[in-house]
């Protein structure tokens, strides 16, 4: 598979990332992290395309379009992460690679966050190096793909 184009989509309250707790998810903004994954892409002739909703629809309907104009997802649902039978079901159902990202290590933290419904039926999950993440996330679809 060439991986000529990834989505990059963002759950819940991660537009406030910059101010929101930045004692556990950083300083930089969600505009950083997806300049980031569009840096690390670029430089290998890699289109990205961005969505940050707090609707759990609008997210399942991203992933249903991509099929067929992405090749990858990288996502980081927020706390959809934790419940969202929906968003497994609709990345169960796309055909390209899909990497999970966190920008804190949730396994570290309240036992809620301990479990994620989305981790069987993606390729595979970063968590616990902040932005760094995301630069990785697009190293392992370079990789997988």
């Amino acid at each position: 598979m060439s991986l000529s184009s990834i989505l990059v989509l963002h759950g819940p309250n991660l537009n406030l990332l910059g101010t929101r707790e930045p004692e556990i998810y950083g300083s930089a903004t969600l505009s950083d992290h997806v300049n980031t994954v569009k840096a690390e892409a670029s430089s290998h002739g890699i289109a990205v395309a961005d969505l940050q909703s707090a609707s759990e629809s609008e997210l399942v309907s991203a992933i249903h379009q991509a099929k067929g104009t992405h090749d990858a997802i990288i996502i980081n649902a927020g706390a959809l992460t934790h419940y969202s039978w929906s968003l497994h079901d609709a990345l169960r159902s796309f055909p390209g690679k899909v990497i999970e990202v966190h920008l804190s290590n949730p396994g570290a933290r309240e036992d809620f966050r301990h479990v994620s419904v989305l981790a069987p039926v993606v390729d595979g999950s970063i968590s616990g190096f902040g932005g760094m993440g995301y630069a990785l996330a697009v190293q392992a679809l370079l990789r997988l793909s």
